[in-house]
């Protein structure tokens, strides 16, 4: 749209227009009064010189005082004060298809509802500063132009002058604080606040208090002392919603819960807002912070990603949390609990030796892309599961387990002492992988060669032929994209524990270990020893089967998928990249110690063991540092001191010393 000059716009003035022309009128105004600068000083300038032009042309200022009171006839401000930039509905999901619909919807200006009506006006990032940068002159000059009464009989009681605006400001009060008590009121937060706040709740007498406050200002009375009142009683609403936020924090995190209790404090601050407006708004300044908050709010309510961030933040914070808890268990700091977990990675390896032959034995039946995934998915989380329940340990899953252990720990790392409890938590982080590395590689190797060889005595075949031996060599190569695909399975092992962050978390939201353990009629069909057995089995258990299952199916199926969409995308995990390493051997024979390919996928091994921890460990590590809401670590100290702890002990990241 071109950007009308002031002359052409005030002349439009002079031609009647229907309720859609003024809209758009308006838009072009303001349009005009943004202009194309960065800086909020040209727009107040605009402002100022559309008030002189008005104060020298009496009969354009009637004529837009018409234009105004016609406005104001056909649209309710009321709703825009009290709604804009909350949810239509008090639901995460709702307000996420709201603005999806937003985002990908044209609006029209043709529209009775000054909420959007407002969003198409004010629709840049500028507004919110011009407008909060408006001096205090050309406030009150503004007031003067666009103030007008309520007809008679306006507000009942009212013996003090009322404009429209003071009267959109008593209607959009009164709206704000139904809602913050309907919120209040509501099931899921009655039965989450502490039992003295909900005893006592403010929430009862909230609309009491403000009609007190409204009835004092329209009688011309002091309102100081009702105003104090109703505003400590909207603190106190606000810190009795707050007590919901530590039964959240022992019985889990709900998404929709946690919008509802957001949307509450933001409206307790809007309703502080009106009442300023009201009340304490003679040279205009607190209107103009409103506009500008509403403006900035609406650009807000335009970003999916904002509500997402700002609603799923505690989710992220509680699966950081629990997923830290694990983590702590994955981390070695002596000798013997190093050569444990040497001995459940030897164990891991085993199986997953176990785990190479049933892949194999799938390959060989000849599914399609889809069912070849889905099997292998299956299979691989049987795999996992059982190492699981056996507590053997599978290397790649520490990463994302132990990267909340360890962003939880820079927390207090402000002094040296702290720093350096930090970097001897790397090098146990460190040792503790390659320990479970070394302990995975080193028995599904010789492991899957045995099994090969069993098989060639019982059966007269070795797991592989020699052609699909040759073709797991060139799979493995160092020269082809197994360290791309190594990477990408990085990514789905640090996908896997978000998903068993978020199934705990739903677990223990809904109860379901007290559920299994009283539920009549789980009780009556386990007896309620049984039951109890399996809610401590399940309550311990959850998060490890989340995630072993989710990672499981996630290794069998995301390749076939992201196969028939486009993207030829494979899983390259190091130890069952080292287990088909071993099947290869085995089904070729001595001779392939000649070959280079053996070499060349021989060499990829620990490459694919690196980017495998390395992505997880960094994906974890980010989405617990922003759950933790840590930011601002000095990475300079962190890093000189590590390479200052790798120069001094080098062995310690490999062997832990001495007690």
């Amino acid at each position: 749209m071109a950007q009308d000059d002031l002359s052409t716009l005030l002349e439009q003035l002079e031609h009647p227009t229907t309720g859609v022309e003024r809209h758009i009128w308006l838009i072009r105004l303001i349009t005009w009064v943004r202009g194309a600068e960065d800086a909020p000083e040209a727009p107040v300038a605009r402002v100022t010189l559309l008030l002189d032009v008005l104060a020298a042309r009496p009969h354009t200022t009637s004529l837009l005082r018409s234009w105004w009171a016609e406005l104001l006839g056909t649209v309710d401000g009321s709703t825009l004060l009290s709604d804009y930039g909350f949810g239509s509905r008090n639901a995460f999901m709702s307000e996420l298809m709201e603005r999806l619909n937003r985002k990908l919807l044209p609006a029209t200006p043709e529209t009775q509802d000054a909420s959007e009506l407002f969003a198409l006006v004010l629709n840049d990032p500028r507004d919110a500063r011009w407008i909060a940068a408006l001096p205090a002159d050309a406030l009150t000059r503004l007031a003067t132009l666009l103030s007008l009464s309520v007809p008679p009989p306006g507000p009942v009681g009212a013996l003090r002058p009322v404009s429209v605006w003071q009267h959109t400001l008593l209607n959009a009060l009164t709206f704000c604080v139904s809602q913050i008590r309907a919120t209040g009121f509501s099931q899921e937060m009655r039965l989450r606040m502490s039992s003295p706040v909900r005893d006592g709740s403010p929430f009862h007498t909230l609309a009491a208090d403000l009609d007190k406050v409204i009835d004092t200002w329209l009688g011309g009375a002091n309102t100081g002392a009702a105003a104090q009142h109703f505003r400590t009683q909207l603190d106190a609403c606000r810190q009795a919603a707050a007590t919901v936020y530590s039964h959240l924090d022992a019985h889990g995190i709900s998404v929709d819960l946690v919008f509802r209790l957001r949307q509450l404090r933001e409206r307790v601050l809007r309703v502080r807002a009106l009442l300023d407006c009201l009340l304490d708004d003679t040279d205009h300044t607190s209107t103009a912070r409103l506009l500008s908050h509403l403006a900035s709010v609406g650009q807000e309510q335009r970003s999916v990603g904002a509500l997402i961030a700002s609603n799923s933040s505690l989710l992220a914070a509680k699966v950081a949390e629990r997923s830290s808890e694990t983590g702590e268990h994955y981390i070695t700091r002596n000798r013997a609990e190093y050569r444990a977990m040497l001995g459940n990675a030897a164990g891991g390896g085993a199986l997953t030796a176990l785990t190479t032959a049933m892949k194999f034995g799938i390959m060989a039946l000849g599914l399609s892309a889809f069912w070849y995934g889905f099997w292998s998915g299956v299979m691989y989380a049987a795999s996992f599961v059982l190492i699981q329940m056996l507590h053997f340990t599978l290397a790649t899953k520490q990463p994302a387990m132990t990267a909340p252990a360890m962003a939880a720990k820079l927390k207090d790392i402000s002094d040296s002492q702290a720093l350096q409890a930090f970097v001897d938590e790397v090098t146990h982080l460190v040792r503790s992988q390659m320990a479970a590395i070394l302990g995975n590689v080193v028995l599904v190797f010789p492991v899957t060669v045995l099994l090969s060889t069993a098989m060639v005595l019982t059966t007269g075949a070795p797991m592989l032929t020699p052609e699909k031996a040759d073709y797991v060599l060139h799979s493995l190569t160092l020269l082809g994209p197994s360290l791309l695909f190594a990477a990408f399975t990085g990514v789905l092992l640090f996908s896997s524990s978000i998903v068993a962050g978020w199934v705990e978390n739903w677990f223990v939201l809904h109860r379901l270990d007290s559920a299994i353990r009283y539920n009549p009629r789980i009780t009556a069909w386990l007896g309620a020893l049984r039951a109890d057995r399996w809610a401590q089995f399940m309550r311990h258990n959850i998060s490890g089967l989340a995630a072993n299952i989710s990672l499981g199916m996630m290794l069998g199926l995301v390749p076939a998928i992201l196969a028939f969409l486009g993207p030829a995308l494979d899983v390259r995990h190091v130890t069952l990249s080292a287990g088909q390493l071993g099947a290869a051997c085995a089904a070729l024979g001595w001779e392939v110690v000649r070959s280079p390919a053996l070499w060349w996928a021989a060499a990829s091994i620990p490459l694919i063991g690196l980017l495998n921890v390395g992505v997880s460990f960094y994906l974890a590590f980010r989405v617990a540092l922003q759950a933790h809401n840590i930011s601002g670590v000095d990475r300079s100290r962190i890093r000189s001191a590590i390479w200052q702890r790798l120069r001094a002990a080098p062995m310690s990241f490999l062997w832990p010393a001495k007690e």
